[in-house]
């Protein structure tokens, strides 16, 4: 991610993971998002939290995933975000909407810019003919 991304990276000040439910990441034992961030080259911040439990993204359908996520995250008090450049990392995006999400409360909460870097982007599948 490091390497593929160095466009994204450039000139960022922050790196931010996707955060995960406190009760997932207790069944989980880890957050993955996390984990990439942490080997990005960046300062890493827990600057968001989930305010809620949600439904996985990968069980809905692409038109509910916006709905799913709104209102979701909320930035926490005690990371300044304000001025900076930051690199929203998560895992896989799909039809971007977590990372949409995120990336609006990091700008009202004064982030100059927002860029996100994932480790996969899924699309869906074609029709195949034979």
């Amino acid at each position: 991610m490091r390497s593929a991304g160095a466009g994204v990276l450039e000139g960022a000040d922050l790196a931010v993971a996707v955060p995960l439910h406190r009760s997932r990441e207790r069944a989980r034992g880890f957050n993955q998002a996390r984990e990439l961030a942490r080997h990005l080259g960046l300062p890493v911040a827990a600057a968001l939290e989930r305010t809620r439990r949600t439904p996985p993204q990968a069980d809905l359908p692409a038109a509910r995933r916006h709905a799913n996520v709104r209102g979701a995250f909320a930035r926490r008090p005690d990371v300044v975000v304000k001025g900076l450049t930051i690199v929203l990392v998560d895992d896989v995006s799909t039809t971007g909407a977590t990372l949409n999400a995120c990336a609006r409360v990091l700008l009202d909460a004064g982030a100059t810019e927002v860029r996100a870097l994932t480790a996969a982007r899924a699309i869906a599948k074609a029709a195949v003919s034979r």
